[in-house]
């Protein structure tokens, strides 16, 4: 086998001296290097600021979607979307170790795993696709790809549905930071709290701003925020439109007695939401941006423009101990379980 680096360069084609993930095309050839694994691909978990884009540009049509997706792949080696930079992840099953990381790696030939690294740096190619989820974001295919030497990764929990385990990692990141960033007493709000990585933030942010603290969830709709007052996720629930700043300060304002939030934790899938996570923080407080349809340059030329001196956390799908961390939610709440089973499983 041929000697790869740890970080996947030897893959990169275009332009070369870049890594994966900022490349515009990879190789996708699946003879693999010595610290490589070869994985037979099962489900691609698309990011959903992708996932929502590729359906508008499709007009919601399965096919078109297929089409887009196969496209993308043939021209980048990689389901790495040019619109919105994202990718996703993948659930397989482990078909072959590279002889450099025989014996250092707990994985063997066999075990069902889910990449924790983006789809936008993973070498993918994909032979078929067999089914579109359109509500969840998943698609099943015929296909194989590549875990670098330095790629993280889970092994599918046999406690719960493989979709529910899925969809569950796939926004991993999104409990974890919060767990590290909010403290007892803090007023936290979650925008999209409703959605899929939203959930689970309302959750930890409910249990570690504790009794003393408080958590709101904005959602967009009525609909939306009746599933998760159903399963008391937070203690105020506020109905807005994210892309209106002022509307959204506003209705902040008045649940917050004019405080404002300590923690603002932006989840939603669509652009043009930061100034209403901006506008709805204290000055001095703290803004994680876990939604790839954010605009960083938005976001720190807004917070200037409006003189807010808040600190701005770029979306970081890893931290340590993140998998752990959101698997161990779905088995401490049977009502929230239940809830993504429902939607997401």
């Amino acid at each position: 086998m041929k000697k790869g680096c740890k970080f996947g360069t030897h893959r990169v084609i275009e332009p070369k001296g870049t890594l994966p993930q900022p490349a515009w095309k990879i190789d996708n050839n699946m003879d693999i290097y010595d610290n490589e694994i070869l994985i037979n691909v099962q489900t691609l978990n698309i990011d959903s600021a992708s996932f929502t884009q590729i359906k508008d540009q499709a007009e919601n049509d399965v096919e078109r979607i297929k089409e887009i997706m196969v496209d993308i792949v043939s021209k980048r080696g990689k389901h790495h979307n040019p619109v919105t930079g994202s990718g996703g992840m993948l659930i397989g099953t482990i078909e072959k170790i590279g002889s450099h990381l025989e014996g250092k790696t707990d994985l063997r030939v066999g075990d069902k795993i889910a990449t924790l690294v983006s789809l936008s740096l993973t070498p993918l190619r994909i032979d078929s696709i067999k089914e579109v989820r359109k509500n969840i974001d998943q698609v099943d295919i015929e296909g194989k790809a590549i875990l670098f030497e330095s790629g993280i990764y889970a092994i599918i929990p046999n406690d719960m549905p493989e979709n529910l385990a899925l969809s569950v990692l796939d926004v991993a990141g999104a409990p974890a930071q919060t767990a590290k960033l909010v403290q007892p007493g803090d007023t936290v709000l979650v925008i999209g709290g409703a959605g899929k990585s939203g959930m689970l933030c309302l959750y930890e942010a409910k249990k570690r701003a504790g009794v003393t603290g408080k958590v709101i969830c904005l959602g967009h709709s009525e609909r939306s925020i009746e599933k998760v007052k159903r399963i008391n996720l937070a203690d105020e629930y506020i109905v807005a439109d994210a892309t209106k700043p002022v509307e959204v300060m506003e209705k902040v304002k008045e649940a917050t007695g004019g405080e404002m939030a300590d923690v603002t934790i932006n989840c939603v899938n669509v652009p043009d939401t930061e100034m209403s996570s901006i506008l709805s923080t204290k000055d001095d407080g703290m803004i994680y941006f876990f939604s790839m349809a954010t605009s960083f340059t938005k976001a720190a030329l807004g917070a200037e423009g409006v003189g807010m001196d808040t600190k701005m956390i770029i979306g970081n799908g890893y931290t340590k101990g993140h998998a752990k961390i959101s698997i161990e939610i779905m088995r401490e709440s049977k009502e929230l379980r239940d809830l993504y089973e429902e939607l997401y499983a």
